[in-house]
């Protein structure tokens, strides 16, 4: 079967969500901001393809790792606005 463009907007957010993955194990002091900005455009992208081809234990899964991605970028906006 050829992979359609939800396919691919889905492999595309695989790949943001097992880069930002890699980038947490290898480096020592992770940008929050490129860390949890990877992983909410991971997510949206495969909520995208989840929407064409609804899995739905999937798309929970993505509602909950966006939601966690907004909180971390919330928290690291916060300590950056303490710290200026």
């Amino acid at each position: 079967m050829p992979l359609d463009w939800a396919s691919l907007v889905g492999f595309v957010g695989t790949a943001c969500i097992i880069g930002a993955y890699a980038y947490l194990t290898l480096h020592e002091a992770p940008n929050p901001f490129i860390l949890h900005g990877t992983n909410l455009c991971g997510a949206a992208l495969l909520t995208i393809s989840l929407v064409v081809h609804t899995n739905w234990p999937s798309l929970v899964l993505e509602g909950f790792w966006a939601a966690i991605a907004i909180v971390g970028i919330a928290k690291a906006l916060a300590k950056r606005k303490r710290t200026e």
